[in-house]
């Protein structure tokens, strides 16, 4: 992604306006077995004219990409509109720059030559032809994509709501909702946190549209279809992997909501049937709310922000990754105009990798902290003796993936005695209450994963359809969540800032999470002796961190993302592991 961004929303995933997201991971052989002569007569001229391309392409990339970056950071820490113009006119230079026609013919037939180009020549020009296809448009087109997708942004970043006549931060509003326990106000707070999807709403259906201009312009029958094909994915593969999950979740899914509905009505006194969104802490049903057994927040009791920052920093350092560096440029704390979110940025792809969060001494934050920082140190750790354009994960999966897998760390019993310094009494009465909570997160991720994958889809196939009513259709469908009455033209689903600023990506997370668990299976097999991985002490394991940049970071995206998670797992990516974590 531009910028080489990572981001939580909600969650904690957030994101920015994608100029390639194929360049996550692009694939091809290193070069085809071949030798014909140039025209010239001359053996080779086109391996050094393929060698130079990349170097002056690297060369360009990382010039236009660190402008990019520069502005990105210092519009997402403001929130003035003079900053975000800024980092439009920087990200419409970089998008520009690919839409030169006669460099991508000179790089597609450099690719087609029939030479044989050694490896890293060979993926560096085929991430680079990735990059170019996607912005092969007008200029005028390319910079309507870019002005929309910046000052939707801007309003995110900058809109507060207004309830009973106080100005109130998404913050402000999601810990008011989770104390709340009357329904009424529960309902107005709810609200509150999806007024800004009447303020976007239009104008993101106007971006789908735009969007689907310059998909058809390169080929595409939808936006939906080019950007999962940029990301080197077949369309059928990944609806087919989405089925294949619903199917495997389903029932455990809707087990695990029946429990928790009747928590949720006993706590809250309202009947099971009556249950509305709100009624979860949650706005988007993406994240449980806290078990009836266990408020993870009681582990952190006590605690300050800053320590959260501090316990992350400590297990990095523990396990052989140290990251004080990052921690020393990186933006951790609530201020007006501020992005709400979270984000990981590289803002080189060398030494400069840093964060930006909007912490409180809780639970959720302290997942959040430690999913950014596992953004951060697989960035640190890519080979930086890599051609520019290589020096990314393998994949968007991949970063996501390890992100999830230290995020999780925050409910994970073991971590919490070793590291967050929980009372280990407390912990071992509470462990069976937090491994079923951790499986709670996991399901109901899941089901909120396909929900984005099935309405993007729906989306740019018809962007004038009845959007709100198609929201709420595919919401119960996956989530079994409730219509609310009256939401019609509010364009709720609009309040999700991955539309605008991640779009078609976020399937890339819930491929992360499989990622993960197969991750977490090697680790379990090859460092706990075949315990689980919950009950796995990482408290002094310094081998740990090197393991993971040699089989994980230090490849970076030298070669396509399938055979990488084979190398790196032992299997190809499926949802084998993930389902025996969540099936009782």
């Amino acid at each position: 992604m531009t910028g080489r961004r990572s981001h939580r929303g909600s969650r904690l995933l957030t994101g920015l306006a994608l100029l390639a997201l194929a360049a996550c991971g692009a694939g091809a052989t290193a070069g085809s077995a071949g030798g014909a002569e140039d025209n010239d007569g001359t053996l080779g001229a086109t391996v050094e004219r393929a060698r130079d391309f990349a170097e002056r392409y690297n060369r360009d990339l990382e010039r236009l990409e660190g402008a990019a970056n520069a502005a990105y950071w210092k519009a997402a820490n403001s929130g003035a509109e003079a900053d975000f113009d800024a980092f439009a006119a920087a990200d419409l230079a970089m998008r520009t720059y690919h839409s030169d026609p006669a460099r991508y013919a000179e790089l597609k037939a450099l690719l087609a030559s029939g030479e044989t180009l050694d490896p890293l020549t060979t993926r560096s020009l085929t991430l680079a032809e990735l990059a170019y296809r996607g912005n092969q448009l007008p200029p005028e087109l390319l910079a309507e994509m870019v002005k929309g997708s910046t000052e939707i942004e801007q309003i995110f970043n900058t809109y507060r709501a207004t309830l009973d006549g106080e100005e109130l931060t998404n913050n402000d509003l999601l810990e008011r909702l989770a104390a709340e326990t009357d329904s009424g106000r529960r309902e107005r707070l709810w609200k509150a946190l999806k007024d800004v999807g009447g303020v976007v709403g239009p104008r993101l259906v106007a971006l789908a549209k735009v969007r689907n201009r310059a998909a058809r312009a390169l080929g595409y029958a939808t936006y939906w279809e080019m950007q999962v094909r940029l990301q080197e994915h077949d369309p059928d593969r990944l609806l087919a992997l989405f089925d294949e999950l619903s199917a495997r979740t389903d029932a455990p899914f809707r087990a695990m909501k029946a429990e928790l509905d009747a928590e949720v009505a006993e706590r809250l006194k309202v009947p099971v049937a009556g249950i509305m969104p709100w009624h979860y802490d949650n706005p988007f049903f993406q994240a449980p709310p806290p078990a009836a057994a266990i408020d993870l927040d009681v582990f952190f009791l006590g605690r300050t922000r800053d320590d959260i920052v501090t316990l992350a920093t400590g297990f990095y350092a523990d396990v052989g990754l140290p990251m004080d560096d990052i921690a020393a440029r990186s933006d951790y704390y609530d201020r007006p105009g501020k992005d709400q979110h979270a984000f990981c940025i590289s803002m080189n792809r060398a030494d400069d990798v840093r964060m930006l969060l909007n912490i409180k001494p809780t639970a959720e934050w302290m997942d959040t902290m430690l999913h950014e920082s596992g953004h951060a140190v697989y960035s640190k750790y890519i080979d930086r003796s890599l051609p520019f354009n290589l020096r990314d994960s393998a994949h968007i999966l991949t970063t996501e993936g390890i992100a999830m897998l230290f995020g999780a760390e925050a409910k994970n019993p073991t971590w919490l005695v070793d590291y967050a310094g929980a009372d280990p009494t407390l912990v071992v009465q509470k462990t069976p209450a937090l491994l079923e909570q951790r499986r709670r997160e996991q399901l109901i991720f899941a089901r909120w994963a396909m929900v984005m994958l099935a309405f993007e889809r729906a989306l740019y196939e018809d962007p004038d359809q009845d959007l709100d009513a198609r929201w709420y259709q595919i919401v119960g469908r996956f989530q079994g969540l409730a219509t609310p009455p009256d939401r019609a033209g509010r364009s709720d689903w609009a309040a999700k800032p991955h539309f605008t600023i991640a779009p078609v990506y976020y399937h890339n997370y819930l491929l992360g999470e499989l990622f993960g668990a197969q991750l977490r299976a090697l680790l379990a097999e090859q460092v706990g002796g075949g315990k689980p991985f919950a009950a796995l002490s990482f408290k002094g394991r310094a081998d740990l961190g090197p393991t993971l940049i040699d089989k994980v970071f230090r490849p970076g995206a030298r070669e396509p993302w399938p055979a990488f998670v084979e190398h790196a797992t032992g299997r190809p990516l499926s949802a084998e592991a993930f389902a025996r974590e969540v099936t009782r």
